[in-house]
């Protein structure tokens, strides 16, 4: 398997007028030996580009991609020892499961014997033995998935690349499907690049996750850390389902205690105290605008909690309840924000009832909201 490395990559599509669209904006990447790398980001943001880039099928406006050691900028697709897996599988429809996985086998004229035994391999490992007489229409679309990826497993290629492969899947196949996918990753122990704009899939599939915004990357972290220490506002929105709560207001001294409170609200603001460990980051803050985020799970029902805080509790509006089985997801107003909280499914509210949210300080984040950074 080989290593990954990404040196100041630039591409720019040109355009008749002006100096043209540049998609993805001198970014540096390392993909270490055998990780599973996730690039994730918005419709636009540069990851497929990236991802074709790297297979060879866009040329490189400029800067380096090397694999294993060997820059790979003049080197032809086929040469570079890489296997793409598309969105539209790209299978043959007029070949056999086991044809269509041959293909490329045949094409560099390997012995009869080692492609019969990959292909037998690859089918046994993705569970396609039962299926390799049948053509493409006789399969399901996450058969014709594994198909394209037993296609890619039988090269035995340096890296695999993902190019958004479960976007064409219902919702519970897509779930099955990734699950696949990363025991493929953990029994190959390849190095594999995979692209979505889905950051559930990110979340639990990646080794590290490289989340992409406007060509540019926001932040290359584990996908507990980006969750948890997120370096700006996109990312702490982007990541999480439901998203990051964020409210903008002012820092007031109160006494001892710096305190938050909303801004350009028509009912009476807010204002939850922060702790001292936040108070210390945002010293340089205090009677300037600043942006407040909370995660949904962190933003509590007080009748929930033993003791709530009065000063880290406020009362708010009933908007929406979603009830989603496990949990349910209360949309709620405070006068200026609507946010989401996330309390027991068990607990039941009527659209306009007041109840008090106790938030959780110690996971709130705070942003400066010019540049949209952390606070650290």
């Amino acid at each position: 398997m080989a290593r990954v490395v990404i040196d100041k990559l630039v591409k720019i599509y040109p355009e008749k007028t002006g100096p043209g669209f540049t998609a993805v904006k001198g970014i540096n990447l390392e993909i270490e030996d055998r990780e599973f790398m996730v690039l994730v980001g918005p419709s636009g943001c540069g990851k497929s580009t990236t991802l074709r880039m790297i297979a060879g099928l866009e040329d490189i406006t400029n800067g380096e991609i090397s694999i294993d050691g060997k820059v790979v900028n003049n080197v032809l697709p086929k040469d570079r020892d890489i296997a793409m897996v598309f969105q539209n599988y790209a299978l043959y429809p007029h070949m056999t499961v086991y044809d269509n996985m041959a293909f490329g086998l045949k094409l560099r004229k390997f012995p009869k014997e080692d492609i019969d035994k990959r292909v037998r391999d690859a089918a046994s490992m993705l569970g396609l033995e039962e299926l390799l007489e049948r053509r493409p229409k006789a399969l399901s679309g996450g058969q014709r998935q594994r198909v394209a990826v037993g296609r890619a497993i039988v090269r035995r290629p340096k890296v695999f690349l993902f190019d958004e492969p479960l976007s064409n899947l219902d919702a519970k196949m897509r779930v099955s499907t990734r699950t696949d996918i990363s025991k493929l990753h953990a029994r190959l122990g390849a190095t594999m690049i995979y692209v979505t704009h889905d950051q559930v899939e990110a979340m639990t599939m990646g080794d590290r996750i490289c989340v992409m915004k406007d060509g540019d990357i926001m932040q290359v972290d584990e996908p507990l850390d980006l969750y948890n220490h997120p370096k700006n506002m996109f990312v702490a929105g982007f990541i999480g389902s439901p998203p990051m709560n964020f409210f903008k207001g002012t820092l007031a001294r109160d006494g001892n205690h710096v305190v938050f409170a909303e801004t350009n609200t028509k009912e009476a603001p807010f204002k939850v105290q922060l702790t001292d460990n936040l108070a210390a980051k945002a010293s340089a803050y205090v009677g300037k605008e600043i942006v407040f985020g909370i995660r949904p799970e962190d933003a509590q029902d007080s009748l929930n909690l033993s003791a709530p805080t009065p000063e880290h509790t406020i009362e708010v509006n009933v908007e929406v309840s979603e009830p989603m089985g496990a949990e349910t997801y209360l949309y709620l107003n405070s006068g200026e924000h609507s946010f989401i909280a996330r309390v027991r499914a068990s607990d039941r509210f009527d659209v306009g009832q007041k109840v008090q949210i106790t938030f959780q300080m110690d996971q709130v984040h705070l942003f400066d909201p010019t540049t949209e950074d952390v606070l650290k």
